[in-house]
Formats: C-alpha cells, structure tokens, sequence
C-alpha cells in the first residue's frame, strides 16, 4: 500500500512558477515510476510528467515541454514538479501517481496509487 501527498498548489500570475511536492509513504516508492497528472473542469485527467524509477529518465507533455520539470528524491521519499512561465491553460488540479513498474508510462491505468490533487490557478 502506498499512499501519496501533494502540496504545494495555490494561485500565482501568468509567467510565475510554482513547485510541487508529492510525498509517499510505502517502501516500494524507490522502486517504481513516478507520474504527475492534471484534471482542469470538464476535460479528462491528462498526462503532464513522469520520472523512472531513478530519477535518470523524465517524460513530459508537448505542452509543459521545456517548462516544467520533474525530480525526486528517493530518501526521502518525495517527488517534486518544479513548473516554470505557467500559463492561464495550466489551471488543473494535479495529481501524483505511483506507477506499477520502474518504467515511466503515459497512460493513467499504468498507475495503481494515486494523490488527493493539490488545485494550481494561473490568473491574473
């Protein structure tokens, strides 16, 4: 069982930056893919990035792509999204997700334990 803890959302101005931390419990997280997801109103959960079960291998979005960046720390058990020159499109609330394997997939079901979302607004 593995439970995961996101903080770190709030409000911040068109160009700003936020980062994100996910926090887990479990003693399986060094071992498995990390993803990062975002669910904005009346749109579908959508793959933002996702970090190998290292941290040596990131994926992203075409659209965060050079503006987002995704790390973690396996001692301590912590994942982090650091995102860059946000944009009113990156409102969402966002999720981290435990992957089943190492390996980083982009496909939502690949993930068995998923966070409680921390909200991100971008407005001005």
């Amino acid at each position: 069982q593995v439970q995961l803890v996101e903080s770190g959302g709030g409000l911040v101005q068109p160009g700003g930056s936020l980062r994100l931390s996910c926090v887990a419990s479990g003693r399986t997280f060094s071992s498995v893919a990390m993803g990062w997801f975002r669910q904005a109103p009346g749109r579908e959960r959508e793959f933002v990035a996702g970090i190998n079960w290292n941290g040596k291998s990131t994926y992203y979005a075409d659209s965060v792509k050079g503006r987002f960046t995704a790390s973690r720390d396996n001692a301590k058990n912590t994942v982090y999204l650091q995102m860059n020159s946000l944009k009113p499109e990156d409102t969402a609330v966002y999720y981290c997700a435990a992957n089943a394997h190492p390996w980083v997939t982009t496909d939502l079901r690949g993930y068995d334990y998923w966070g409680q979302g921390t909200q991100v607004t971008v407005s001005s």
